[in-house]
């Protein structure tokens, strides 16, 4: 049976912008930078948040957040998704409306990051209900071929800097690869693609070159992926829900180092070599 799709716009702006900057010896520079800039999100035509981005997948971003607030519950709910940057606005429609939307509007948590995350509704008490697949199995050879291939990936951050980087993959392959200027924002648009093109986390890896705070840990969870590594560190209350929900979290990972915290059970290091 065919799937339901939105009818959505594809209206990534430029992502770079060329600026006068003056270096060390006094000379005038044209530096490449970083976008941003505000994006509304309207939901039935109510007003629910608005996120700076820096415009790379908009349409992605709105679905993956109003995914991960849970505040729709799959992909076929959605009519169409129609971007207008003129009104820095992106507005969501629904088939059939969203029932006790109010009810989950009225909670709302302000969580760390960059530009201010935000957490809907009862979501840590929904997380006693996620279950990761408990076979799922992640060995130190592919952990090290997948930083290998983020480490050359042809990124905007090499160029213009002051981003986040996210990325899912299958194995070292990576299947999706998003940058913006908060890591949450990164993050959702993923979450948005896998809807779209109707991707399972069950046997994927999220990458983050961000830190693993509590809600980068329960969006990897809510995407059913189970396993969740960042070049950076985490939080004590990251760690505490990577335990709950038994995630298998790495952090501190680049070149061949890495820390694994959580979810041990799931990792096959590499065997060592020994000279007699």
């Amino acid at each position: 049976m065919s799937r339901l799709r939105p009818e959505i716009t594809h209206a990534s702006r430029p992502l770079t912008f060329m600026v006068p900057a003056v270096n060390e010896h006094g000379e005038t520079l044209e530096t490449e930078i970083a976008g941003e800039g505000p994006l509304t999100l309207y939901l039935d035509k109510r007003e629910i948040v608005t996120l700076m981005t820096l415009g790379a997948a908009p349409e992605a971003l709105a679905i993956g957040y109003l995914r991960n607030q849970r505040l729709l519950p799959d992909i076929e709910s959605i009519a169409s998704v129609q971007v207008d940057w003129e009104t820095e606005a992106v507005a969501v429609t629904t088939r059939h409306g969203i029932k006790n939307i109010e009810k989950r509007l009225s909670k709302r948590t302000v969580t760390t990051g960059c530009g201010q995350g935000t957490v809907f509704g009862d979501l840590m008490e929904e997380i006693d209900h996620i279950k990761l697949p408990p076979d799922a199995e992640l060995t130190e050879e592919t952990l090290q071929a997948l930083l290998e291939n983020v480490r050359h990936y042809d990124s905007l951050y090499k160029k213009a800097g002051a981003l986040h980087g996210c990325a899912l993959a299958k194995g070292p392959e990576i299947l999706y690869y998003v940058e913006d200027v908060g890591r949450h924002n990164a993050v959702d648009a993923i979450a948005g693609m896998m809807w779209l093109d109707g991707i399972d986390g069950h046997d994927k890896i999220f990458y983050t070159t961000g830190r693993l705070t509590s809600e980068m840990v329960i969006k990897a969870a809510q995407m059913g992926v189970p396993f969740l590594v960042s070049r950076s560190g985490l939080t004590r209350m990251g760690w505490e829900i990577a335990q709950k929900v038994g995630i298998t979290m790495l952090g501190r990972a680049q070149g061949r180092h890495f820390l694994l915290f959580t979810g041990a059970e799931r990792f096959r290091h590499a065997e060592i070599e020994t000279t007699a």
